[in-house]
């Protein structure tokens, strides 16, 4: 259990997640609405899938809270050093559709 199974699979259900990092489920859904950073994909079920990022930022958060003592704030701050900045949701859509309508354009052209 531990590094050995997160490498074997590319999913987990949160019950693995409990297993592999030995943090209990409820704590694992706070710590992703509070900390924004793990991102599971969700089932049409509504089942959540983490990956194996979600677990190692799990670990991560883990070992800030329970060893080195930080508070949910201190473990914010500690992790935000290491996040790059990403696109805002709205410039990625805007891309998105730019990109499809050029698609769409050079497909209109094609079946002329």
């Amino acid at each position: 259990m531990g590094i050995e199974e997160i490498e074997q699979k590319d999913y987990f259900s949160i019950g693995d997640v409990k297993r592999i990092t030995g943090v209990p489920e409820y704590s694992v859904r706070y710590w992703e609405a509070e900390f924004g950073l793990i991102r599971p994909i969700r089932l049409e079920s509504g089942h959540r899938r983490y990956t194996k990022k979600d677990v190692y930022t799990i670990l991560k958060i883990k070992d800030l809270i329970y060893k080195h003592k930080l508070t949910l704030e201190g473990a914010k701050k500690q992790l935000s050093k290491y996040q790059f900045p990403t696109a805002s949701k709205t410039e990625k859509a805007h891309s998105d559709v730019k990109l499809l309508t050029e698609i769409k354009e050079i497909l209109e052209e094609l079946l002329k």
